[in-house]
């Protein structure tokens, strides 16, 4: 009898787990937000591509964008994903204090990356209404940097609730969730201060 049962216990524990509808909720929502990044860049790619330099002609010599700044920012960023990581994968585990810390580091460095784009802003010589170079260049980077609030909110309610002990092993989805929009927001920079900051530096050489 018992040589019947084990192979059934053996063959129920290795069966792969399904998604929850949640997760394609959060896939589908995700995508959706893509689309709209990816309509902005292809803008400003036709419109780079029109202008046949950037920034356009006519723009004023004092537009810089300061590229040091844009990498130290950068380098925030993608390593806050580290921390998120760590959160994501110690709830996993039922690992609520390695859930608190992680959730606590990754706000850190979003907040300080939003700190720094905001100081950014404060200290350049153009504004939005410098052109289609002023225009693009806050639009991109401002709709990015909305996301990223939006998603520093989602990581506060999350650190929240795991101090009061709501999340387990067996229910976290939030962190999840709240784990995917972060990634997506940090991979999507990517794209962003390659095309905004250093593709016109190289068109320029």
């Amino acid at each position: 009898m018992s040589t019947v049962v084990a192979p059934a216990q053996t063959h129920e524990e290795n069966k792969p787990q399904s998604r929850s509808i949640g997760w394609y909720g959060m896939v589908f929502f995700i995508s959706s937000e893509a689309v709209f990044f990816a309509n902005l860049i292809a803008v400003y790619l036709y419109l780079l591509v029109r202008a046949g330099q950037w920034p356009p002609k006519g723009t004023p010599a004092s537009a810089e964008l300061d590229i040091p700044l844009a990498v130290v920012n950068t380098i925030i960023l993608l390593s806050s994903s580290i921390p998120m990581h760590y959160a994501g994968r110690s709830i996993a585990r039922g690992n609520k204090r390695g859930l608190t810390i992680g959730l606590i580091l990754t706000i850190i460095l979003g907040a300080t990356f939003i700190s720094i784009q905001l100081y950014e802003y404060v200290n350049n010589a153009f504004g939005p209404s410098t052109g289609v170079f002023g225009s693009v260049f806050y639009t991109l980077t401002g709709f990015h940097g909305a996301h990223v609030t939006v998603g520093l909110l989602f990581l506060t309610v999350c650190f929240v609730r795991s101090l009061r002990g709501d999340f387990s092993k067996d229910h976290h989805f939030a962190v999840q969730a709240a784990e995917m929009y972060w990634h997506f927001v940090d991979f999507v920079w990517v794209f962003i201060v390659s095309l905004v900051y250093f593709l016109p530096l190289a068109l320029a050489h």
